[in-house]
């Protein structure tokens, strides 16, 4: 199963790498400031999200191929990865479908890969792949760091060079600032309860039980069980009676 997955996870890294280059090479054709298009390109919240997939996906392949589980690291950075990836799919799909974004020209089979395809598969490697292990709750906000951290980028650069990589987040929409600040809470909130999902599911066993590497990794100041507490303690002297 595990071979089964790292398999798939290269076909997949295949398919979002040559989507993020058939839209990179159609643009790049066509733009006249090839040094501004190149920065706004990976300004993209998509593109971001798709190539840091395809590292983790390519990364995951090799874990698969020679270990039996997947390392801690290795799974809280990929349940960022599927976080983003989630939140990609509803966010175009609900609200980006219809819009014609700045990059030239879009190329219909790669924006499908890269915002609907991709982003299924990462769901289901996330559901189905063995050897995830169980992620702490306080780890959710390890989670959020990334977009709070592209939604600052976003906004500086754009009151700077006057170019926003969504219509949301540009401040010149009717609501102003107010419609901004509206949407990035709505988004924020989504990728918490986003993310507190795939946490869930990761403390899940089903369909696979957690290994047995993550429930000895378990916190050692752990209460140990009544039974080996009165273990530990010896056996229980008597006094004779008086």
């Amino acid at each position: 199963m595990r071979v089964l997955f790292g398999v798939l996870r290269l076909l997949a890294a295949a398919a979002i790498i040559t989507a993020i280059a058939g839209q990179f090479a159609q643009s790049w054709s066509m733009v006249a400031d090839r040094a501004f298009f190149f920065v706004n390109f990976f300004s993209f919240f998509t593109i971001l999200s798709n190539a840091l997939s395809a590292v983790l996906l390519l990364v995951g392949a090799w874990i698969a191929f020679s270990r039996p589980t997947d390392p801690s690291w290795f799974n809280l950075l990929r349940a960022c990865a599927v976080t983003y990836m989630a939140t990609t799919f509803v966010v175009y799909n609900l609200l980006l479908r219809e819009i014609s974004l700045d990059q030239a020209t879009t190329v219909p089979w790669s924006n499908e890969i890269l915002h609907v395809w991709a982003p299924l598969y990462l769901i289901v490697d996330w559901v189905l792949a063995p050897g995830r292990h169980p992620i702490a709750w306080k780890r959710l906000w390890t989670i959020a760091i990334f977009p709070i951290a592209w939604v600052v980028y976003s906004l500086i650069r754009g009151l700077v060079v006057d170019w926003y990589p969504y219509p949301f987040l540009n401040p010149a929409q009717e609501a102003g600032y107010g419609g901004v600040a509206v949407y990035v809470i709505a988004i924020a909130a989504f990728i918490l309860l986003v993310g507190a999902g795939i946490l869930v599911l990761s403390r899940t066993p089903w369909p696979h039980e957690i290994p047995e590497s993550a429930r000895a990794s378990a916190p050692a100041n752990a209460p140990a069980p009544a039974s080996a507490n009165a273990e530990s303690a010896g056996p229980i002297e008597t006094q004779p009676a008086d």
